[in-house]
């Protein structure tokens, strides 16, 4: 499994989003895209949102923080 958390230092969503899926031992990426334009970019491309958090499950974008969607994703529910 696959799972990328775009972020940013500032973001108090970003941060319940890492928390939940470390809490429910999820390895995931973290990418900072307040110091990486051309993730940012990347995060934008795949999302069509500018605003984090964006998580990214197999391929499947979820925007903002949204765990109902990350449980359904993930196939914990």
């Amino acid at each position: 499994m696959k799972v990328i958390v775009y972020s940013t230092p500032a973001c108090p969503y970003c941060v319940l989003v890492k928390n939940f899926l470390k809490q429910n031992n999820i390895a995931f990426q973290e990418i900072d895209i307040s110091k990486d334009e051309k993730k940012k970019q990347e995060m934008v491309d795949k999302s069509s949102q500018r605003s984090v958090p964006v998580t990214e499950i197999n391929g499947k974008i979820i925007v903002g923080y949204n765990i109902q969607k990350i449980k359904e994703a993930l196939g914990t529910r």
